[in-house]
């Protein structure tokens, strides 16, 4: 039996709160999940994106800094018990606190800025995890925007905001973008069009010998199985591969990101 002012999974709040977990319905109605002690802290970080938090009672022992922070932001607290938590949670073993945000997402004009030296984009990527170490990656190699395409899996889901472990509060991020207008924008903008390409026809140690990495740059990841759609050839300024310099076959899309971000970054600020 559920112990007194516990909320339980067959409470209102939590019913309706689990439906975040379909894109539908976080479209519907703003907001989305945010699941984990550092997601949550860094959530509470921007206090005007919480709407509330959901945790077990021994949360607020563990993580005492967690409810201070909501205390700060004036962030409703809700005691639930282990059932309740664990129809919010995607994990096999949950960590306790879920909070409810709104969505992160902002126009690609606020995303991109006219200042910008570094953006990752994220073409047809399918798998959440993938675009949330994408976001996360970006985020540490100091990148200014993460931008999706209309056939990417949003960054708002479970996984992906798992993966992103806390990143996707950090810098900004635009989904659904038309990236052929975009390539366009971004040119005129003084931004270089780079495509990550198993089969580029430039090598990425040549572009940092001859000083291409040192220029701002937008970086082209595309679908973990096909790459970048047919055509993109025309939108971007240099189609580069990683090398291999053993025997595997290719890298996945989350490594090459890390590679090339990282390579752009240490180019930069050189």
């Amino acid at each position: 039996m559920a112990s007194p002012g516990l909320l339980t999974a067959q409470s209102v709040r939590i019913k309706q709160a689990r439906r975040l977990a379909t894109r539908a319905f976080r479209r519907k109605t703003g907001r989305f999940l945010a699941e984990g002690p550092q997601a949550v802290r860094e959530a509470l970080e921007h206090r005007e994106l919480v709407v509330e938090v959901y945790a077990e009672p021994d949360v607020a022992t563990r993580h005492r800094d967690l409810r201070d922070l909501a205390q700060i932001a004036d962030v409703p607290w809700y005691d639930v018990n282990r059932a309740a938590i664990e129809a919010l949670s995607e994990t096999v073993t949950s960590q306790g606190v879920v909070a409810v945000c709104q969505l992160v997402d902002v126009p690609l004009s606020d995303a991109v800025l006219s200042t910008a030296r570094l953006v990752a984009v994220g073409v047809q990527v399918r798998d959440p995890g993938n675009v949330g170490t994408l976001i996360r990656t970006a985020d540490a190699a100091g990148a200014d925007a993460v931008v999706l395409s209309a056939e990417s899996v949003d960054p708002h889901n479970p996984k992906a905001v798992r993966a992103s472990v806390g990143s996707l509060f950090h810098l900004p991020i635009t989904v659904e973008a038309d990236i052929v207008t975009a390539a366009k924008s971004w040119r005129d903008q003084g931004l270089q069009v780079l495509a990550a390409d198993g089969y580029g026809s430039s090598d990425l140690d040549e572009c940092i010998d001859d000083g291409t990495l040192a220029k701002p740059s937008v970086w082209l990841f595309g679908n973990e199985a096909h790459g970048l759609p047919d055509g993109f050839d025309a939108i971007v300024d240099r189609s580069v591969k990683v090398p291999i310099y053993g025997r595997a076959e290719s890298l996945n899309l989350a490594t090459a990101a890390a590679v090339c971000l990282y390579a752009s970054a240490r180019a930069q600020r050189r």
